[in-house]
C-alpha cells in the first residue's frame, strides 16, 4: 500500500518563485546550450567586484577570519556603516542600529517579520521589486498592492496613498530608487508620504539598495532623515551589491530604530547567524578605501548612463513602445501594452522568436510593460533593440 505524499506547509505551497531569476537562468541555459541571446534579465552589474575590496576578503581569509562572528556584523564594519550615513546624510545612529545580514533580501525580510503579525497589511506601490509580497506573506500579513503607472511616473502619490490605508495597515514599502522602473522620488514627494505614515502611525521599510546608481543630476534621499519622526519608524535598507558589483557576496545592511534594530538581530541569530566573516572585510574596504570605491564606482556610472540613454532613445523609435527615462538603477520599464498581447506571451515569443530576454511588467505587478536591464554590454543593447524592433513590426502585420 502506497500512503499519500505528506503535505507541504502552507508557507511552502503559497510562494512563487522569482520571475526574474528564472527569466535569467532560462536565458543561461539557452546560452550554455549555444544560442546567441541577448539578455536584459539581469538585476546585476556586468562589472567584476574591484580589486581592492577583493584582495581585503583574501587577506582577511589567510589571516584566519574563518570563524563565526557577531550576529549583527563585525564592530568595525557597522561602525563604518554608521560613519558612512554620518557623512553622506547627516544621519546620527548608533553601532547598535546597525545589522549586517547576508543579502539585501534578507535584510528587507527581516525587516517585515519584525514588524508585522499575522491580519496586519502592507502596502506596496507597484510595480515592486519581485520579492515584496512574497515576504509579506511569509510574515502572515497581506500585501495591499497600489498601481503606481508611467502616468504618474511610477510613482506613488498622497492621494493614491491615503485611499489605500485600512485600520489593519502596519507598513509601507517604498523603493528609490526603484527596481524595476529606475524611478527616484524627490525629497518632497517623499516627505509627503512619510506626512501621511506618521499620521497614521506606520513603520516604513525604505529599500535604498541602488542609492548611489544614480543619473541627470538627481541626488538619493535618506528616508530616515526627513524629520524626527520619520527616523523614528523608518528601516533603511542597503547594501553592497549594486553600488560595489558585489551580487554574489551577500552582505546588506539594515539601519533601524533600536527597538527594531534588535528584534531583527534575534530573528538573525536563530536564522542564518552571522554574514560570511572574511567577506565583510571586503566590504570594510569598500567603505574604507573610499578613493578606490568612487574610482570604480563612477567607472559604472558612466557606462551605465551612456546605456541608459541609448536604450531608451531606441526603445522610443520603435513604434507602439513608450519608455520613460530612467533617473536611477540600470532598468527601464517601457509599455508595449498598444501591441494587445499578454507581456508574459510577448516575452515568450520574443525570447523564442528573437533570442531576447526580457521580464514582463506582470512580474513586478504592472501588466503591459517589459523590465529591460541595461546592465550588460553595449554590443548586447544594439543587437538586443535590433531584435526587439523587428519582433514587434512583425506584431503590428
Amino acid at each position: 500500500m502506497t500512503s499519500a505524499p505528506l503535505p507541504l506547509s502552507v508557507w511552502a505551497r503559497n510562494i512563487s518563485p522569482s520571475p526574474t531569476l528564472a527569466v535569467d537562468a532560462k536565458a543561461k541555459a539557452m546560452q550554455a546550450a549555444g544560442a546567441d541571446v541577448c539578455s536584459f534579465a539581469a538585476g546585476e552589474p556586468d562589472f567584476d567586484t574591484p580589486d581592492h575590496i577583493k584582495e581585503a576578503c583574501i587577506t582577511a581569509l589567510r589571516g584566519g577570519k574563518t570563524k563565526y562572528g557577531p550576529t549583527p556584523g563585525i564592530e568595525v564594519l557597522r561602525q563604518a556603516i554608521v560613519n558612512r550615513y554620518a557623512a553622506e546624510y547627516g544621519l546620527k545612529a548608533t553601532i547598535a542600529q546597525v545589522i549586517v545580514s547576508p543579502g539585501g533580501k534578507f535584510n528587507c525580510f527581516l525587516g517585515i517579520l519584525a514588524t508585522c503579525s499575522p491580519g496586519d497589511e502592507v502596502i506596496i506601490p507597484a510595480p515592486y521589486w519581485v520579492s515584496y509580497p512574497e515576504m509579506v506573506k511569509l510574515s502572515g500579513a497581506t500585501p495591499r498592492f497600489v498601481l503606481c503607472d508611467d502616468r504618474t511616473g511610477f510613482k506613488l502619490t498622497p492621494a493614491q496613498l491615503s485611499a489605500a490605508l485600512t485600520p489593519k495597515t502596519r507598513l509601507l514599502v517604498l523603493n528609490s530608487p526603484s527596481n524595476p522602473t529606475g524611478a527616484v522620488y524627490t525629497r518632497a514627494e517623499l516627505s509627503a508620504l512619510v506626512d501621511i505614515a506618521v499620521r497614521h502611525n506606520l513603520y516604513i521599510l525604505s529599500d535604498e539598495m541602488y542609492e548611489h546608481l544614480i543619473y541627470d543630476g538627481a541626488t538619493p534621499t535618506c528616508l530616515a532623515t526627513l524629520s524626527p519622526e520619520a527616523e523614528a519608524r523608518v528601516i533603511t535598507v542597503a547594501g553592497f551589491s549594486k553600488t560595489y558589483a558585489m551580487t554574489g557576496w551577500r552582505i546588506g545592511t539594515t539601519l533601524a530604530p533600536l527597538p527594531v534594530a534588535k528584534a531583527i538581530a534575534e530573528l538573525q541569530s536563530q536564522m542564518s547567524s552571522n554574514v560570511t566573516t572574511f567577506a565583510q572585510y571586503g566590504a570594510l574596504a569598500a567603505l574604507q578605501e573610499k578613493e578606490k570605491t568612487s574610482a570604480a564606482l563612477a567607472t559604472m556610472l558612466t557606462a551605465f548612463d551612456r546605456r541608459r540613454r541609448n536604450l531608451h532613445a531606441e526603445l522610443n523609435r520603435i513604434p507602439g513602445i513608450h519608455c520613460l527615462l530612467a533617473q536611477g538603477a540600470f532598468y527601464l520599464f517601457p509599455n508595449i501594452s498598444s501591441f494587445g498581447l499578454k507581456d508574459v506571451d510577448f516575452c515568450n515569443r520574443l525570447l523564442d522568436s528573437e533570442q531576447v530576454a526580457a521580464v514582463p511588467g506582470s512580474a513586478f505587478g504592472a501588466e503591459g510593460y517589459l523590465r529591460l536591464s541595461y546592465a550588460t554590454s553595449d554590443a548586447t543593447i544594439a543587437k538586443g533593440v535590433a531584435r526587439l524592433a523587428k519582433f514587434c513590426a512583425s506584431l503590428k502585420k
